[in-house]
């Protein structure tokens, strides 16, 4: 279990376990004081079928996520997740190297796409509940020296769309119309609704 620095108003009732690496999605979580774990899952993520809208497979891939990890934790709580961005119906996921984040990172400036989050919640003991969040953002008209010297930090790397809103690149960003933290990668308020209808979770 995660020891918090702080107690929230939130308190586990179950076995919680985050199926994602990311420390952003961790950080997210952690914000509400609750105790989980995380074991990263193994599943393959592979693209996009043709004609899958960018809900649909982000939400198949936080079931896949998810799936993977509860079949080592049956009797825990998982939570699968899968960020990625969406513009003009073409899904990008994580560059493949920094001139596939200049790509990306090309095509996303001075236009406005959205950021897509699937969740999957599988439980032990019921069916599982999924659903996917969408943000618009708006990005400013970047140069392509100034993309090439964001792609230098690195950041981009690891990120959907090549960028990370809470990171260095918050500066490419306008303007958000929806979830900040769907965004980051994990719609909280969506999924703290279904974590408390389902009693995984109670006020403190």
């Amino acid at each position: 279990m995660e020891n918090n620095q702080h107690p929230g108003p939130f308190r586990a009732e179950k076995t919680i376990i985050l199926g994602s690496a990311s420390p952003r999605r961790r950080e997210l979580l952690e914000n509400l004081g609750i105790e989980f774990s995380v074991a990263p899952s193994d599943a393959d993520e592979p693209s996009p079928e043709a004609g899958e809208s960018p809900a649909a497979y982000a939400v198949r891939m936080a079931e896949a996520k998810a799936h993977e990890v509860a079949g080592r934790h049956s009797q825990a709580v998982v939570i699968g997740s899968d960020t990625v961005v969406a513009l003009e119906g073409e899904i990008m996921g994580k560059p493949v190297d920094d001139t596939d984040a200049l790509r990306m990172l090309t095509a996303l400036s001075g236009q406005t796409h959205q950021v897509v989050t699937g969740v999957a919640v599988v439980f032990p003991d019921r069916d599982p509940v999924t659903f996917a969040a969408e943000t618009e953002v708006c990005m400013r008209s970047s140069s392509r020296e100034e993309l090439l010297s964001y792609i230098a930090t690195g950041e981009p790397g690891d990120k959907a769309g090549a960028y990370a809103i809470q990171g260095i690149g918050t500066f490419l960003v306008t303007e958000i119309s929806g979830s900040y933290t769907n965004v980051v990668g994990l719609p909280l308020a969506e999924l703290l609704d279904v974590l408390l209808k389902y009693d995984v979770l109670t006020s403190r």
